[in-house]
């Protein structure tokens, strides 16, 4: 008698399948802010300019850049679209040097609010710093993604609506 026959083997399927859009976007969650935390732990390792008390407040700063970020891309993703509803070359042009100058100023944003909740125990570095770790955060976050769905399969609607 096989074993198979008796019992369905764990994991079998899809477990993403059965989840609901809550579950999804705790998942979400979770993933992003582990990989957050890698990604800053490595950079404090690795570059001397950035400084992180204890790896607790590590996972509290991987929280609030999180936070940070989603409120970000989020604001940028609505101009963006308020942008690409105008026609003309002029509005393209001014849609561009917007986007521009969030992307760039969201950078003072994260350092502020930082030094703010943080104080001395959290520097992230200067500007260089900054960029060089929000575009890791962003790429880490995306590279994860892929290896998760390319595991699984193609991700169902309420997967893709959870992890913009």
């Amino acid at each position: 008698m096989q074993l198979d026959a008796v019992a369905p083997r764990p994991f079998a399927t899809d477990p993403c399948r059965d989840q609901t859009p809550n579950q999804a976007r705790f998942l979400s969650w979770l993933a992003d802010i582990l990989v957050y935390t890698l990604v800053l732990n490595l950079f404090v390792e690795y570059l001397p300019r950035v400084v992180i008390e204890s790896f607790s407040i590590s996972i509290i700063t991987a929280i609030l850049l999180k936070l940070l970020l989603d409120s970000i891309l989020g604001f940028e993703h609505r101009v963006a679209g308020w942008f690409s509803r105008r026609d003309g070359q002029a509005w393209r042009m001014l849609g561009l040097l917007t986007m521009f100058s969030i992307l760039f100023l969201s950078k003072f944003v994260v350092l502020e609010l930082t030094h703010l909740v943080f104080g001395g125990r959290v520097y992230l570095g200067g500007l260089i710093e900054v960029v060089l770790l929000i575009v890791t955060l962003i790429a880490a976050r995306q590279a994860l993604a892929v290896i998760y769905y390319r595991v699984l399969g193609k991700p169902s609607k309420d997967l893709i609506e959870a992890h913009p």
